[in-house]
């Protein structure tokens, strides 16, 4: 065993005293009280894990009360989010902003105590959580986030010494560890060594559908050894009855946090619901309040009043509040070492507190790269390059891939890996330090894991596979945008551009399936112009994700100068612009295209201006992000007079038909795909200047009928 990363707590209590106990069985009470209120909830994991979740709080993490967001703190993820009462009990004892009230209001309207719990929604929860796995994946993001700071700022300290070193603590349920997706993310965790990373796994073997016996079989330990994890067991019914070991698990759950060369999982036996004498150790504690009676019986055994409701002796809270001291003087000393830090790296010092603010360095655009007219660049190649040109002038920004660096071209140029010494090869040197990530064949994970470095700090991640795999990811997305995260997700290979391929990586519904996302920004650029302003754009908002969508295949970097006729690139900024006017200004059609179906428009209207028919060509890179202009804006783009419009898009035109009204027409493709060179499939399918070109005539032969 190395030496730890994490400073030693100065005032740790290790002892477990009466007035723990009673501090632990009043938690079980609130738990018990709040669901019965609620009508429904989760109360039994609660109820269960309360020992654990006091003594975390109250001994273990390094946290304050009175400042959530204290940078020097550890992180907790409640992942198993059906339990919330299990942090919001602890979260009210501790003394966080949280009343009693709050846990009454437990689930219903406005409360800041919901459900599940919810990222900027109730002090001291660090995620969003609910769906299963979610949360761990998140930690292992954070994990590596806070390494990657740590070596930006204070690469040199010694372990132990840093004021950027600290634990991402989970607790997790049997739930957590039989979705997928903690598979993909504890592999890559024991993988990249991360030795800050604690999950307690609360093994009381039982979910909704009661034992878990009937689904899952598996030797859970060994398959964390195999991953790399350093693995140990707490079982509390060791002695053929039920003993709540706190003094054990402590003991087990400092040594996890000591560990600094693989991630720990702890796994506790418990009986969930224990000591509620009729429901305990059954799925009908799981996921529903234990009734009236058996709530009584089950306070009678915790030493508290049947008859009463959310007790709270003032001896109870004195104790527990006591967090709020043991966190002040935690923070005074993180403070102290920060402050020296400060004094010793001035420079450094500097770009944390830029980085940490997410504000970009001054002229930061300069560095972008540009492209010359005529040339052919697929925007996949473009978004490498950016990225590329952008590796000296902002540090925060760092990712990777899905095994597809140089399809996705998410690898910056001379930039290390990010991965422990002894796994760097010939193709990706690099340390634990680096910047590229390699994410393995594990599209979810990679998007629950950016999550989780972009919630931990101020950098920018980003995480790079086909858009066809999107719905390998499609629910940590959702979760980016639920929460507000700026996260980069980078997809390319985004339509039967692909070719040969075939229909299994040619996507076809994704792009409308994206858009149904609320406060996900999909953009899908022209060119290489417009790839560049993309960034640039995506970059300077903080509050949302992104999805980019690129092409595989070369598209011409359009003639925006003077004797081109086409508009600025820079506009892309505002979701849709008008790319090339009609002649005389006064359009007849309005082309409407997204990526490499722009080229495609600009040749349609050439056609169509031969034939003297007024052809605007709007490229529309972003629909979320046209929706943000204003509404003389979006009306001076696609005039409300002209009802003659046609949408050019390789892919489904579902969400078109919006923005089309009832004489517009669609150019799209509303089946699967084939293998075969892209040309011939965009022949095949009919994405073709011709066919544009017919159904602008049919939408303007449809608005003048209807004029009549």
């Amino acid at each position: 065993m190395t030496a730890q990363l994490t400073a030693p707590d100065p005032v740790e209590i290790p002892e477990w005293t009466h007035a723990d106990r009673r501090a632990v069985d009043v938690a079980k009470g609130l738990a018990i009280d709040a669901v019965e209120a609620a009508g429904h909830g989760h109360p039994g994991t609660a109820i269960s894990l309360a020992p654990a979740a006091h003594l975390l709080f109250q001994k273990l993490l390094r946290h304050d009360p009175a400042d959530p967001t204290w940078e020097g703190r550890d992180r907790f993820v409640l992942s198993c989010g059906h339990a919330s009462l299990t942090l919001y009990t602890q979260l009210y004892l501790a003394g966080y902003p949280l009343a009693l009230d709050d846990l009454k209001a437990l689930r219903t309207e406005g409360s800041a105590t919901p459900a599940h719990p919810e990222y900027g929604h109730t002090p001291g929860v660090e995620t969003t959580t609910g769906p299963l796995g979610q949360g761990l994946a998140n930690a292992v993001g954070m994990a590596m986030a806070a390494r990657r700071e740590r070596g930006l700022f204070d690469p040199d300290a010694e372990p132990g010494t840093s004021p950027f070193d600290h634990t991402v603590w989970v607790f997790a349920s049997d739930g957590d560890l039989e979705e997928g997706i903690s598979h993909e993310a504890s592999s890559l965790a024991g993988h990249q060594r991360l030795g800050n990373l604690v999950v307690l796994w609360d093994d009381n073997r039982i979910s909704i559908e009661d034992d878990r016996a009937v689904a899952s079989s598996e030797d859970v330990l060994a398959r964390y050894r195999a991953y790399g994890w350093h693995v140990q067991q707490v079982d509390w019914t060791a002695t053929g009855g039920y003993a709540e070991d706190v003094e054990a698990l402590h003991r087990a759950m400092a040594e996890a946090r000591d560990r600094s060369d693989r991630p720990s999982l702890v796994a506790l036996r418990t009986v969930i619901g224990w000591p509620s004498p009729g429901k305990q150790d059954t799925g009908a504690i799981h996921g529903a309040r234990l009734g009236a009676a058996e709530a009584a019986a089950t306070k009678v055994l915790l030493g508290l009043d049947p008859d009463r409701t959310f007790q709270v002796p003032d001896e109870v809270l004195a104790h527990t509040r006591r967090a709020t001291e043991r966190g002040a003087r935690l923070r005074a000393h993180w403070q102290r070492e920060f402050e020296a830090w400060q004094k010793a790296q001035p420079e450094r010092a500097a770009e944390h507190a830029r980085i940490s603010q997410r504000k970009l360095p001054r002229d930061w655009h300069r560095a972008l790269p540009r492209f010359e007219p005529g040339e052919q660049v697929a925007t996949r190649r473009a978004s490498g390059e950016v990225l590329s040109a952008l590796a000296s002038v902002l540090p925060e920004l760092w990712g990777g891939s899905a095994d597809l660096a140089g399809s996705n071209n998410t690898t910056m140029r001379g930039e290390p890996s990010f991965l422990p010494d002894e796994h760097a090869t010939a193709a990706f040197p690099g340390h634990r330090y680096g910047r590229t990530l390699h994410f393995g064949i594990r599209e979810h994970a990679m998007g629950a894991i950016l999550n989780g470095i972009a919630l931990h700090g101020g950098t920018r991640p980003y995480g790079g596979t086909f858009l066809v795999f999107s719905d390998y990811m499609r629910p940590a997305v959702r979760l980016a945008a639920l929460m507000r995260l700026p996260v980069t997700f980078v997809w390319t290979h985004d339509s039967i551009g692909l070719g040969e391929d075939g229909p299994t990586h040619q996507p076809v519904e994704h792009l409308w399936a994206l858009r149904a996302i609320p406060g996900l920004d999909v953009v899908r650029p022209a060119d290489a112009g417009e790839t560049v302003a993309v960034w640039r754009a995506l970059l300077e908002r903080a509050d949302r994700p992104v999805g980019l969508a690129l092409t595989r295949q070369d598209v011409p970097v359009l003639d925006r100068g003077p004797h081109g006729g086409l508009a600025p690139a820079d506009l892309a900024a505002r979701g849709g612009y008008v790319l090339a006017e009609a002649s005389g200004g006064e359009p007849q059609v309005l082309l409407i295209a997204t990526g490499s179906e722009v080229a495609i428009a600009l040749a349609a209207r050439r056609i169509l201006e031969d034939e003297r028919i007024a052809t605007r060509v709007v490229s529309m890179p972003c629909l979320e992000w046209f929706a943000d202009q204003d509404q003389e804006y979006r009306d001076a783009v696609l005039p409300p007079q002209v009802s003659a419009r046609v949408s050019v898009e390789a892919g489904s035109a579902l969400g078109w038909y919006a923005l089309l009204g009832g004489a517009g027409q669609a150019v799209s493709i509303e089946q699967f795909g084939a293998s075969a060179p892209y040309e011939s499939l965009y022949r095949r399918f009919g994405i073709t200047p011709e066919r544009v070109a017919a159904a602008a005539r049919t939408s303007v032969d449809r608005a003048r009928r209807s004029a009549r």
